[in-house]
């Protein structure tokens, strides 16, 4: 069933009941699983902290000489652009724009691209300097907490393409919104993730 009404999507209270209890358990879902996520990336954050010490380090690349501050800077200003346009389709979606939130969600997509392009070139660059995860602990640590952040913007990535087609296809039903408020704040979380990563891994490293 579609829900948009004079052109806009109402507020959540003004839903009927039925669509009221669909979009309201699976929000309530989502943020349970949200949690275990963020109890997930605090156990990488903890194992990174113990062990980006130099003698974690056996010999190989220390924490200043990985970590390329510069090069997270323009992942930060993907990240969170990408983060902007998605707010942007979310807008489109309150007043019932479907050409709006399909071209967010494209704005959204591709700056999420650009953010695993400039990841993948520095692991590429580490790679070939000899800095892999079994050279040290340290790198391990890193490359664990890098990648599993990676993993999680790929899935991201991959739900909005999902979410495009069933826009096109079915327009605002019940399903289609109350996923795209679940992939908001996934997206979101992810980028506040990376703020951490970049805070306490690529900035912490350069001092």
């Amino acid at each position: 069933m579609n829900i948009v009404k004079d052109g806009k999507i109402p507020p959540l209270w003004h839903y009927g009941h039925e669509e009221h209890d669909v979009i309201g358990a699976k929000t309530f879902g989502f943020w349970l699983y949200m949690l275990s996520d963020a109890l997930l990336f605090a156990g990488l954050f903890a194992a990174y902290g113990v062990l980006d010490h130099t003698m974690n380090a056996a010999g190989g690349p220390t924490e200043s000489q990985v970590v390329h501050p510069i090069a997270a800077t323009w992942q930060t200003f993907a990240v969170l652009s990408s983060v902007f346009a998605y707010s942007l389709a979310t807008v489109a979606l309150k007043r019932g724009n479907r050409a709006g939130v399909v071209l967010g969600m494209l704005a959204a997509i591709g700056l999420g691209v650009v953010f695993l392009g400039l990841e993948l070139a520095d692991f590429a660059s580490l790679f070939h300097a000899g800095a892999t995860p079994f050279t040290s602990g340290f790198l391990s640590a890193f490359f664990v907490l890098i990648a599993s952040h990676g993993l999680h913007m790929v899935f991201g990535l991959l739900w909005m393409l999902v979410m495009l087609v069933q826009v096109l296809r079915f327009g605002f039903s019940t399903a289609v919104v109350a996923q795209l408020l679940n992939l908001r704040l996934f997206w979101q979380f992810q980028a506040s993730v990376w703020v951490c990563v970049y805070v306490f891994v690529y900035l912490k490293g350069t001092i």
